[in-house]
């Protein structure tokens, strides 16, 4: 199978590109080459990324202001992804499940600092999803707050049909 390139630096969204949402560190032939679909799946979930990212940012503002820190300034606070899209031997590398989510780019995982960002995230990941005004006014597939270790993320999926909703706690 020859390697494939791609433009790693196609904007999904305003703060989102194609390269954070298919890197790995697992090697492999196919160099883990999103399909065309697999790509508009990945610019649905950006639409939530960047409201995520956009609510943090101002909550995260309003907290430094309370405590005096912060005078009138609003925070631009990236949320950082750690696995995207995952080609099949990407994914077989990493140990995801056989139906992940991830081979389709309708899933991300969000770096966590800690319990407490981790549920925050979930908060307005769900805020959002019941936001009557937002054209993100439905549902996602799958909510799972991860942990290993000391280690947590939140994984984050949005199907073009079909979601379940499926909320989930998976802390070791």
């Amino acid at each position: 199978m020859n390697q494939v390139e791609i433009n790693k630096d196609i904007k999904l969204s305003p703060h989102f590109t194609l390269g954070e949402l298919t890197k790995t560190s697992y090697h492999t032939l196919d160099g883990n080459i999103p399909s065309h679909v697999a790509i508009e799946n990945l610019r649905r979930l950006c639409q939530w990324l960047e409201r995520l990212r956009e609510r943090y940012g101002k909550l995260k503002g309003s907290y430094e202001e309370v405590k005096g820190k912060l005078k009138g300034q609003y925070f631009d606070i990236p949320v950082i992804i750690s696995s995207g899209f995952r080609s099949e031997a990407v994914n077989m590398k990493c140990g995801g499940a056989k139906n992940s989510n991830h081979l389709t780019g309708c899933a991300v995982d969000i770096c966590c600092d800690g319990p407490e960002q981790m549920i925050i995230y979930a908060a307005i990941l769900l805020n959002i999803s019941h936001s009557g005004d937002s054209p993100l006014c439905e549902n996602f597939d799958e909510l799972i707050l991860e942990k290993r270790g000391t280690t947590y993320w939140v994984h984050f999926a949005v199907r073009p049909k079909d979601n379940r909703r499926k909320i989930l706690f998976d802390c070791r």
